[in-house]
């Protein structure tokens, strides 16, 4: 539901997700541009006045939940959600979105690198009848050619594999109510959203941005954890490796095979055959082909079992 402004335009209620995980060093930061793009918004009555600010922290040792406390007793638009534990930042974005009361959700990492102006354009899709709205990265020249390539490849990685995701785009993305309710139907324990999102196949489009350099403090997404999060992704949302597994073995016994009889050729039509090489090599191939191939048809049902559950 949407209330009307003064001037009789629509305006969306809108809820600012923020997860923070010892965001200690840069949050200040960032209330204070997320509170001034509210206030830019309302004034300009994009957005309606009960538009909210929802920190989620995600288990935080530092001061972050006390800042987060302190501005929610002022009374600045601000909701805190505190989690009993680290539950990971997946999970404290579905936590925020399903805390939110506006019309649309907008979640965003809480250094700022994906550029808080976007919010404004995604907004206008949503009025525009976009239930989901991606927020793409235009241009990475903030992040190391590592971070970069390492994105793209993952990217690309899971396009090969089947799984629909939207390229360059991170957890930057607005939802509106009705989308938020269908995703938390969703009920994994192994929460991968950029996975999630485009299988609720409502309307959507895309807000390029240029990411920006952290404002202060550390990435709380080392590479132990990308690679964690890609294993993730993957192994969420498609059965290919088990099949890559299938066709391995499939290979090694035909491969093994044809070995043989080259072997057998070898040994009636020439003095060079090795004595016992292929009668000793070859069943430790076949056989290991045999074994790839019976674990890739248990794979097949597992994956079938996987993709029904």
């Amino acid at each position: 539901m949407r209330n009307e402004d003064s001037s009789g335009t629509s305006a969306v209620a809108l809820s600012i997700v923020v997860p923070c995980f010892d965001e200690e060093a840069v949050l200040a930061q960032t209330y204070a541009r997320l509170r001034a793009l509210r206030e830019r918004l309302v004034a300009r009555g994009k957005i309606s006045p009960r538009s909210e600010i929802v920190f989620v922290d995600d288990g935080s040792r530092d001061n972050t939940w006390l800042m987060i406390q302190e501005w929610a007793r002022c009374g600045q638009s601000v909701v805190g959600v505190k989690l009993s534990r680290n539950c990971g930042h997946q999970n404290a974005l579905l936590a925020g979105m399903t805390s939110a009361s506006g019309d649309a959700v907008v979640t965003i990492d809480a250094d700022l690198q994906d550029d808080e102006n976007a919010i404004e354009p995604m907004i206008d899709a949503y009025r525009d009848g976009c239930e989901v709205v991606y927020g793409v990265r235009a241009a990475r020249d903030a992040d190391t050619w590592f971070k970069r390539g390492s994105a793209r490849t993952f990217y690309r990685l899971m396009a090969a594999l089947g799984v629909n995701t939207v390229f360059d785009h991170a957890d930057y993305r607005l939802l509106s109510q009705k989308a938020v309710r269908y995703l938390a139907q969703f009920t994994e324990a192994n929460l991968f959203l950029r996975g999630v999102v485009p299988l609720l196949g409502m309307r959507s489009t895309v807000v390029h941005y240029d990411r920006r350099p952290r404002m202060a403090g550390e990435s709380k997404y080392p590479l132990a954890k990308m690679i964690e999060f890609a294993i993730n992704g993957i192994t969420s949302f498609s059965v290919r490796p088990l099949r890559v597994i299938t066709a391995l073995g499939f290979v090694l016994c035909l491969g093994c095979l044809a070995l043989a009889a080259w072997a057998v050729v070898v040994r009636l039509t020439s003095d060079h055959a090795v004595p016992g090489w292929a009668s000793t090599i070859l069943p430790i191939y076949f056989l290991g082909g045999v074994q790839l191939f019976c674990l890739g048809v248990l794979g097949e049902y597992i994956g079938k079992i996987y993709v029904e559950s």
